[in-house]
């Protein structure tokens, strides 16, 4: 979200850099003719780790009459102050207010983050309802994995968008713009967008229940429009995929180069909705795969890549890829991550090329603690290939291998949950049997029947039976001296509900926003008393949603298709429950799902010695010698707001992007040879920050200035850069003082004069810092080289102490007065 930086609001918050905008790749237009909002329905960190949101930022962006902009669910701090101010809910690029927008486009990537989006519509002042807005609200859309099934949000939404959205969201915006231009009203819009293949508009069903509640009937209200089925690109190749996007000046999830490397899966694991809701298998060719990546890292200098998909080992050329980008990457120290592999992918030459860099952890997934089970839910993995590859893991250097396993799949028994105990602590012996031990950390999450899979209609197991199996197995890990995680049984609870939820579930929704909910996948924030209540209020019971469905029960999405066939759906479940394998279709046997026609709609695949080629460049041979370059900054404008590790951060990527070469520190976790002077507080405005780059030898003073200063956000540049000996003395040790200057809130400048010199008259002004319970005392008029004055303003320089403390010794003005001055760092005095 956007906010107004001609005040200092941002300093009261957690984290303002969620909130600043002005990041490396953000774009911001001036005048659009489109103005469409893309929002997640979470925390800055996690939105900011989404892949899809910004695969649609740079597919929107392409358009010049087009702007795509962002904006995030503010923390509850940032809320309350919205609140307060009555100041909307506003995009980060233009921090324009969301109802003055044309699209707002939410991403549903979680079940648990629906109250978020209630509460974000709030906050901009947009009606809850669909029925409610006309022609001068946004058009409200939702996109992403629980577009499935949007039924629960269906009064909220004007459309959804089912399935892949680079071509979609572009025909969407067209038909928007075209819609604008005529001036015609809503339902001409509704009606044209549900043209669009993919486009899912809820107002054109209605659906009807039984008194048992379950629904009993779909009615369509447009002729022709009986079902919609699933948008699919066809060649991921001959789509966009960004190669600048967006680097946050703050850590997020996934802070790294994102590359898709394929999209589907055919293992059908029987649980896995995006298994089925992802189909078919389309891999991205090597070459392309390879260009992107060389763009995106000299684009946000980020020093990881990870190579993304629902199966990367499946990925068909993966051995000579990653080693082409090992043999071009490894001497940047660029990591190469790759996702829960699945075992039986797992290869030597894969192993050997991903350990020359350092470890980013290990994960495997086998799901389900006995073989029995995981027939059941057609995982196909065999005990000896899980204890193998982990032995070859250990073998390799890994220290720490993460299993996530679930709990209450169909079928499963007690003495299923207790192998996933005896299953962790054999992976741990093969630490011990590859030579230097290792650790386990367990993960089980609760098994949440999705729509679209074949175990659809099977029941959720219950709150109580949650428990009893997490405790169990809490001993059972406990006694094997293996680390346990584990997912709250409420928040189980909940996803169950909404996954597989109808439209009567919106009055839940309501109830539980009026409640204050939101937030609810944070345990800190999730309130079960609160959910209860407004399932009560609403005359819900939430455990009809974890019920058994009957095979021939009309369910809330019948009407959506995602390609797979219903049909295919219940044979795999009869299949189960004899504990039938299904193969996997790249065997080359069609398993008969539904979803390809094998002309447009099919499977692409690299074959295994697919040549990567082209890509690689000589690297020049490592320097011996070494240079140390020292630089003053100027740290600015929104800039401010930064914290020191976000400058650091920031300085980290910019170093990346410029191709600086930068020295490395030696060990285990190698860092850049940089160093700051000091940590300069949050809301200081500084024209003298200094730092010390040490960097092969030839580079230059001059040649650095420039290249960081091409590379660094607007309210950051370089202002001076000079050689110094390899041997100086760090700037922590040679820094005397400080020169500040403190503008003083309007109308709080009084005398200032008088009071400057009768505070230089005193002997002594000892001063008491309290700070997370230690005290520090020290004697402010001793610190005090120079002190002056102007009409509104405090010039000083000092020693040891913040200036904000000089100023209210000087003004005798309280803390929350002060709050509001501004702080400017004009200059470092050294010694000689």
């Amino acid at each position: 979200m956007g906010v107004c930086l001609q005040n200092d609001h941002l300093l009261s918050v957690e984290k303002p850099a969620r909130y600043m905008g002005g990041e490396m790749g953000a774009i911001a237009k001036e005048r659009a003719e489109v103005r469409f909002v893309l929002a997640f329905p979470d925390v800055y960190e996690v939105g900011m780790s989404h892949l899809g949101l910004r695969i649609l930022y740079d597919v929107l962006n392409e358009a010049e009459w087009l702007a795509a902009e962002r904006v995030y669910a503010p923390w509850p701090d940032m809320e309350e102050q919205l609140r307060r101010d009555r100041a909307p809910l506003a995009t980060l690029e233009s921090s324009t207010p969301l109802s003055r927008a044309d699209i707002l486009g939410f991403t549903l990537q979680y079940e648990l983050s629906y109250s978020n989006i209630l509460n974000m519509l709030e906050l901009a002042g947009i009606p809850l309802l669909a029925s409610e807005r006309d022609e001068g609200f946004p058009l409200v859309l939702g996109g992403g994995p629980c577009a499935c099934n949007p039924e629960p949000l269906a009064d909220f939404f004007d459309a959804f968008l089912l399935g892949d959205g680079e071509e979609a969201v572009k025909e969407i915006a067209d038909v928007y713009r075209e819609w604008k231009r005529a001036g015609s009203g809503k339902e001409a819009l509704l009606e044209r967008l549900a043209k669009i293949g993919g486009v899912y508009v809820p107002s054109f069903f209605d659906i009807a229940y039984d008194a048992a509640g379950r629904i009993e009937a779909i009615k369509p209200l447009r002729p022709g429009y009986e079902r919609v089925r699933r948008r699919i690109v066809a060649d991921l190749n001959g789509v966009p995929y960004p190669s600048a996007p967006v680097v946050p000046f703050l850590k997020t999830v996934h802070d790294r180069v994102s590359m898709e490397v394929a999209r589907g899966c055919t293992r059908g694991c029987r649980f896995c909705q995006a298994g089925y809701i992802y189909r078919p298998v389309r891999e991205r060719t090597p070459e392309q795969v390879l260009a992107k990546i060389e763009e995106t890292l000299r684009n946000t200098g980020y020093d990881e890549i990870s190579l993304l998909s629902l199966s990367t080992g499946d990925y068909g050329c993966l051995t000579p890829l990653l080693k082409e980008l090992m043999d071009k990457y490894a001497r940047e120290r660029i990591a190469v991550s790759l996702p829960s592999l699945r075992v039986g992918s797992l290869t030597p030459e894969v192993v050997e090329e991903i350990r020359k860099v350092r470890k980013t952890g290990f994960t495997l997934a086998p799901e389900a603690g006995s073989e029995r089970l995981r027939q059941v839910i057609n995982k196909g993995i065999a005990e000896t290939d899980l204890l193998d590859t982990a032995l070859q893991v250990y073998g390799a250097g890994w220290r720490l291998i993460k299993l996530y396993f679930m709990i209450g799949l169909p079928t499963e028994t007690m003495e299923d949950v207790l192998g996933i105990a005896e299953l962790a602590r054999q992976v741990k012996t093969q630490g011990k049997r590859a030579g230097a031990g290792g650790e386990v950390n367990v993960a089980v999450s609760s098994f949440v029947p999705k729509p679209h899979t074949p175990f659809q209609w099977e029941p959720q197991i219950s709150y109580e039976e949650i428990l009893e199996k997490q405790q169990f197995l809490r001993q059972e890990l406990k006694k094997r001296k293996l680390n346990f995680k584990w997912q709250d049984a409420p928040l189980s609870v909940m996803e169950g509900v909404f996954a597989r939820g109808d439209r009567r579930l919106g009055r839940v929704l309501i109830e539980a926003r009026r409640l204050g909910c939101r937030f609810d996948g944070w345990g800190e924030h999730f309130s079960f008393d609160k959910w209860r209540q407004a399932f009560a209020a609403a005359g819900i019971d939430p455990l009809f949603y974890h019920r058994r469905r009957d095979l021939d029960e009309l369910l809330p999405w019948d009407h959506l298709d995602s390609g797979v066939s219903r049909e295919f759906l219940r044979a795999e479940l009869a299949r189960s429950a004899v504990s039938s394998y299904t193969p996997d279709c790249r065997s080359g046997v069609c398993a008969g799902c539904g979803v390809c026609d094998f002309e447009t709609i099919r499977m692409r695949l690299n074959g295994a010695d697919t040549a990567c080629g082209g890509t690689r460049t000589a690297e020049p041979a490592p320097c011996a010698e070494a240079e140390r370059i020292r630089l003053r900054f100027e740290k600015s404008g929104r800039m401010r707001f930064l914290s020191h590790l976000e400058m650091l951060n920031l300085f980290i990527r910019a170093i990346g992007r410029a191709r600086v070469p930068i020295r490395y520190s030696q060990g285990f976790h190698p860092h850049p040879k940089f160093s700051f002077a000091t940590a300069l507080s949050v809301g200081v405005e500084s024209w003298a920050e200094y730092m010390d780059m040490e960097l092969d030898a030839g580079f230059g003073a001059e040649r650095l200035m420039a290249a960081l200063n091409r590379v660094l956000p607007e309210g950051v540049r370089v202002l001076e850069s000079r050689a110094i000996s390899l041997n100086s003395a760090s700037l922590s040790v040679i820094m005397d003082s400080v020169r500040y200057r403190v503008t003083l809130p309007p109308g709080t400048a009084t005398d200032l004069n008088g009071r400057v010199e009768r505070f230089l008259a005193l002997d002594a002004f000892p001063h008491r810092r309290e700070k997370k319970g230690k005290v520090t005392e020290f004697d402010l008029r001793h610190e005090t080289v120079s002190l002056g004055a102007s009409a509104d303003s405090l010039e000083m320089e000092i020693r040891r102490g913040k200036p904000l403390e000089f100023a209210a010794a000087v003004t005798g003005l309280p803390a929350e007065v002060l709050s509001g001055a501004r702080i400017e760092k004009l200059e470092v005095v050294f010694t000689k």
